[in-house]
């Protein structure tokens, strides 16, 4: 069988080896991932590693690769937002599956462990500031996964359904999408210690989580009703805006992948804690210790 050939407009390798956006090699890349938005935070997971082999840096994409307990990890940056997910999930993968001298797909297939270490606001009364929420489901605001072949295979179709009538969804917004985490990932970095329930990943910071300023929302209602929703047995438990694309784009690609979150703001409470940056280290640890 012939080897699809990926060109160079489509996989665009850096002269010295190294993708695109990631400026990673592929010998640069453990297989276990650490996924976190703020470029600071890789240097936070980073300072429990005993050993560090590789640093490299281009935009808000920072990684770092050493060991943590004679685990090979990478910690890599995203930036915020599903779009930017997009960009690092794909580089990885191929960092993984592609041979970069040939532009083609390796023969066998390397499976990446992907664990997203993030903050969100909690949306339930038992998810108040200072706690771990692992997304068992991520419902995905930002359509991303929708532009992808096999995207019916790998969703919950039936929880879309169910929160699309719940919500009566705006058909001017993008289709949600429903994803589940791996479920082996879940019971072992979750363990009996975190809030497990319903993530929804938005494609932005204000408007669509509910947030007013000066620009008045489309639906005045949209938490009240997120906060009721109930689906097998889970309720939606947080807002961030990255776990349904690491969730959506790992499982087409077949690597291992899920989030977790330390809440800094109840939205059902009104409550914010802006002095968050020092408490995530106790999550950051028992991800190193669990992944």
């Amino acid at each position: 069988m012939t080897k699809r050939v990926f060109p160079e407009s489509e996989l665009i390798i850096n002269a010295d080896g190294s993708c695109f956006h990631l400026h990673l090699k592929p010998e640069q890349l453990a297989d276990k991932v650490i996924l976190v938005g703020d470029p600071g935070r890789v240097e936070t997971v980073a300072a429990h590693f005993d050993t560090r082999e590789c640093e490299v840096a281009s935009r808000e994409f920072r990684t770092i690769t050493g060991t943590y307990h004679d685990k090979r990890i990478t910690v890599q940056s995203t930036g915020i937002g599903c779009d930017n997910i997009d960009i690092v999930l794909n580089e990885l993968d191929t960092l993984a599956n592609v041979d970069y001298k040939t532009r083609t797909e390796n023969d066998v297939h390397r499976q990446l462990t992907i664990v997203r270490i993030g903050t969100c606001g909690g949306l339930q009364p038992y998810t108040p500031s200072g706690s771990f929420i692992a997304s068992v489901k991520s419902i995905g605001f930002d359509g991303l996964l929708n532009f992808y072949a096999g995207r019916n295979e790998v969703c919950d179709l039936q929880c879309e359904a169910a929160f699309k009538q719940h919500m009566n969804w705006n058909p001017q917004l993008a289709d949600p999408y429903t994803i589940d985490a791996d479920a082996e990932l879940i019971e072992r970095i979750a363990a009996d210690d975190m809030v497990r329930g319903i993530t929804i990943a938005c494609g932005g910071f204000y408007g669509p989580q509910g947030r007013e300023l000066r620009i008045p929302l489309a639906d005045p209602h949209q938490n009240e009703k997120v906060e009721a929703f109930e689906y097998g047995g889970l309720r939606i438990t947080n807002f961030e805006m990255e776990s349904s694309a690491v969730a959506g784009l790992a499982a087409l690609l077949g690597h291992k992948a899920m989030t977790c979150c330390m809440v800094i703001a109840n939205r059902y409470a009104q409550k914010m804690n802006t002095e968050y940056k020092s408490s995530i280290d106790d999550l950051i640890v028992k991800v190193l210790d669990r992944i």
